[in-house]
C-alpha cells in the first residue's frame, strides 16, 4: 500500500512537471546552477520581473515553497535513470602543501611572492614581500579592522589606552583649531 502511494505521488509530480512551460524550465535550470534572477534575466534577455513571475508560477504549479526545491525536482525529472544530477560536495583540507623547490633557482624565482608558507598556519601572519614589511613594524594594534587583522581582539587595557590616545588627540586638535581662530582674529583686527 505504501509503495502504491509513493508511485501515485511520483506520477503526480511528473504530471505537474509536464505542465511547466519551456520558459519556466529554462529559469529553473538556471536556478539549479545557482544564478540570481538578475543573472537569469541577462542570460535569457528578459526582465528580472519576468524571471520572478515564471519562477513564482512554476512554484505554484509544482506545489513547493522554494526556488531550489523546484529546480531540484526538475533536475531529478530530467536526469537519466540512475543518474544523480547533483555533484556531491567533497571536503577539502584548507592546508596547501608546500611545493617542491624547482631544480633551477634563479633571481626571478627568489623575488616571487610566496603565500604557501603561511597557508593553514594559526600563528601571526608572516610575509616575505617588500610591500608587507612596513605594515608589520608597529606592534600597536589599530582600533579598527584591517586586512591583516579583521577581528577586534584587543583587551580592555588596550581599548582604554586607545580611548585615552584619541581623547588627547581630539583635545590637541581642538586647541590647535582655537589657536588658529585666535591668530586669524588678531590678524584681521590689527
Amino acid at each position: 500500500m505504501m509503495s502504491e502511494q509513493l508511485r501515485s505521488e511520483d506520477e503526480g509530480v511528473d504530471a505537474r512537471l509536464d505542465r511547466l512551460t519551456d520558459g519556466q524550465r529554462e529559469c529553473l535550470r538556471l536556478v539549479a546552477a545557482h544564478h540570481s534572477s538578475k543573472e537569469i534575466a541577462a542570460k535569457l534577455d528578459i526582465s528580472p520581473h519576468t524571471v520572478d513571475q515564471r519562477i513564482r508560477i512554476a512554484l505554484h504549479t509544482l506545489g513547493v515553497a522554494r526556488r531550489q526545491q523546484a529546480a531540484r525536482m526538475l533536475a531529478d525529472h530530467e536526469a537519466a535513470p540512475g543518474e544523480n544530477p547533483y555533484q556531491r560536495l567533497i571536503r577539502q583540507s584548507p592546508h596547501i602543501p608546500a611545493e617542491v623547490e624547482p631544480a633551477h633557482s634563479g633571481p626571478a624565482i627568489d623575488k616571487q611572492i610566496r603565500h604557501v608558507d603561511r597557508a593553514g598556519g594559526s600563528g601571526p601572519v608572516s610575509s616575505n614581500t617588500e610591500q608587507d614589511a612596513a605594515s608589520f613594524r608597529y606592534s600597536l594594534p589599530l582600533p579598527f579592522a584591517t586586512r591583516h587583522r579583521p577581528r577586534n581582539d584587543m583587551g580592555i587595557g588596550m581599548r582604554l589606552m586607545w580611548i585615552v590616545l584619541i581623547a588627547i588627540g581630539a583635545t590637541f586638535a581642538a586647541g590647535m583649531f582655537m589657536a588658529g581662530l585666535e591668530s586669524l582674529a588678531r590678524l584681521l583686527s590689527g
